[in-house]
């Protein structure tokens, strides 16, 4: 019999950025349960709320199969006693044991049953363990001090086919009741699996994340400022999302759009509104979590808690233009970047000296971080850099320093773009670089998912500057921190294979830039009938060397046999200088047929040396552009 499985963990509100992986991981943990105890059933959905997370399974057995296996006992040769007492062990007589013959002789044995158990039960015991495993970047205890989860569990649905799976957390027992929106629904309703979603439909909670994103889009009807992380955000906050428009004077226009922007996206979650031109309007959108704002109410609310923000943002651009950004560098000395690495007045001296080096602009590398002590980036910290590029701007500086200043903590993320200007990206590169060597000097290096001062996105933001933004006075790049975020940048994000990238690495990575033409070589040629072929038979070449324990040895010409070994030298000084393209053709066929008709370990110690020494020869000739035994051949797999 097949069954679908349904499983609701209702809770106090979750935060929204934590739902997303908290589901990916139940769905695995849950999958690799049914594999592992044979249920069979495969997960077919996982969706969430900011008060439950969802999952339902198709296809589970209504119980395990019944298993046998044959158990190998001691041998037949010991006699009747020990006979006996392996068939004690098995729960059955001498007289029920068989004899196998195996390649070291006779043995008792006995076809061991073991009946399956029922799913129900299987899952019984294994849910309550498998749902406080799910993975959260923090975790509180709520009426049970030895249980722990991201929010308090209010109630637990659990039902496979019609029937309910019992089990019990911290108190909260599973059965087939859920809630409703904490407005619009009832506290209690009965479901099924089959009207599970409909229930709460009519009790006010649109389980689907995408219905309840197309619902807020489907209700804005004004042109919104594209804001695909804060929309991600709406949707995840409420069960039963429902847009609203809402006003602001425009005397506040006269404020940098930038600041206001900020104050509605982070500290409000409104989304932004734009006037046919793309200029900010006095606008902006809110999303309830409730159906309906009859009166008003909620708007005005939304408005005047807006009108106090906003006049915050005035009153702190006012005061802070009234001091210059040049003021406020002393005041850096007193501002901690980190403990053991001083002040950020400190920093700044030490990025100041590297930006002189890369080229930059010194200017605005003394500026850079003088907002940190300003009245606006204390309250708004989202507006840091940006706010000193403006205050930079109206305070008359040139327009590659005030750009670099409001560039340079750029990118943000994968998703960000690096600094507009070749000033901002030398600033925003020597910022981040001077962080990621100071940290690692003094021992933070990030562990699992703690990095308290973004040194993975400091890396990637290296890596992506110099390569994107074509910088060639790059400071020198070396260690394993960063040179795992090179390996990601070309593999997960510019799409290199994994081999492809380890081979050119291999070969050097200091120079991104010349990594990057390297690799753009090796992935066009792979496309090339002869490539892997001869990756193999470099890997084999490696391989004979390391073997031989091979260290660099002359190679004299004069030893060469005629054939196929001094043809393939012939070889090697012909295509030399041309490209790798041109090369591999001619040298494919005299390699393959060096190995098919040459003994590479001659008894003569100096045949035997010389050949050594043009094999190490040929991998040497490429080994400035990859080491092609990292390439993942046919051959090999």
């Amino acid at each position: 019999m097949s069954l679908p499985f349904l499983l609701e963990i209702g809770t106090e509100e979750i935060p929204d950025w934590m739902i997303i992986p908290a589901l990916n991981n139940l769905q695995d943990m849950f999958q690799a349960l049914l594999d592992q105890h044979v249920l069979g059933g495969k997960v077919t959905a996982v969706d969430a709320t900011p008060r439950r997370l969802v999952l339902r399974a198709e296809g589970l057995l209504d119980r395990q199969a019944d298993v046998e296996e044959l158990v190998l006992g001691p041998p037949t040769s010991v006699g009747a006693g020990a006979a006996a007492g392996f068939a004690k062990k098995m729960g059955t007589t001498a007289d029920q044991l068989v004899t196998q013959s195996t390649a070291k002789g006779e043995y008792f044995s006995f076809a061991k049953r073991t009946q399956g158990q029922a799913t129900s039960a299987v899952l019984a015991r294994e849910l309550p363990n498998l749902i406080l495993k799910i993975q959260w970047p923090k975790t509180m205890y709520w009426n049970d001090k030895a249980t722990r989860f991201i929010r308090p569990i209010r109630w637990l649905v659990a039902l496979l086919g019609d029937a309910v799976v019992p089990f019990e957390i911290a108190g909260v027992k599973s059965g087939n009741i859920t809630f409703g929106h904490r407005i619009l629904g009832k506290p209690s309703i009965s479901v099924t699996i089959q009207d599970f979603e409909d229930q709460l439909r009519t009790n006010g909670v649109i389980l689907s994340a995408n219905e309840r994103r197309e619902k807020i889009e489907a209700g804005i009807s004004v042109r919104i400022k594209p804001d695909p992380d804060l929309l991600h955000t709406l949707t995840y906050i409420t069960e039963f999302p429902t847009p609203i428009l809402g006003s602001f004077d425009r005397s506040y226009l006269d404020l940098p759009q930038e600041v206001l922007v900020t104050v509605m996206r982070h500290h409000q979650k409104y989304l932004s509104v734009e006037d046919a031109d793309g200029k900010l309007a006095p606008h902006f959108i809110a999303v309830m979590n409730t159906n309906a704002d009859p009166d008003g109410l909620v708007r005005h609310g939304n408005e005047r808690v807006l009108r106090a923000r906003f006049n915050d943002a005035r009153f702190f651009w006012d005061q802070d233009q009234k001091k210059a950004l040049t003021a406020r560098l002393e005041d850096l000395k007193t501002v901690t970047f980190q403990a053991k690495l001083g002040s950020y007045y400190d920093k700044t001296m030490r990025v100041v000296e590297l930006v002189k080096q890369l080229g930059g602009d010194e200017r605005a590398a003394l500026l850079c971080k003088c907002d940190l002590t300003s009245d606006m980036v204390k309250e708004f910290t989202d507006l840091q850099g940006i706010v000193g590029g403006l205050y930079a701007q109206a305070q008359g500086e040139p327009e590659d320093v005030w750009r670099a200043i409001y560039d340079h903590y750029k990118p943000l993320s994968m998703e960000d773009q690096i600094p507009s200007t070749a000033a901002g990206r030398i600033l925003s590169l020597a910022d981040k670089y001077d962080t990621l060597v100071e940290c690692l000097k003094v021992g933070m290096t990030p562990t699992g998912s703690r990095d308290p001062f973004g040194l993975r996105r400091a890396a990637q933001g290296i890596v992506r500057i110099i390569v994107e933004g074509r910088v060639t006075s790059a400071p020198p790049l070396e260690g394993e921190f960063l040179r795992d975020r090179v390996e990601y940048y070309f593999r997960d994000v510019r799409g290199f294979a994994y081999d492809e990238v380890r081979a050119c690495m291999a070969a050097g990575w200091a120079d991104l830039l010349e990594l990057e033409t390297r690799l753009v070589r090796v992935q066009a040629v792979r496309l090339t009938p002869d490539f892997e072929p001869i990756a193999a038979s470099f890997k084999r070449i490696k391989n004979i060397l390391k073997q031989a324990q091979f260290s660099d040895s002359t190679f004299h010409a004069n030893l060469l046999e005629p054939g196929p070994e001094r043809d393939l030298y012939e070889a090697i000084l012909g295509t030399q200088g041309q490209p790798l393209e041109s090369r591999i053709g001619p040298l494919r066929p005299k390699v393959d047929l060096f190995f098919d008709k040459v003994l590479v370990n001659a008894p003569d110690p100096n045949i035997r040396l010389n050949r050594l020494a043009l094999l190490h020869n040929l991998l040497t000739e490429f080994s400035d552009l990859a080491d092609f035994s990292e390439i993942v051949t046919e051959r090999q797999s």
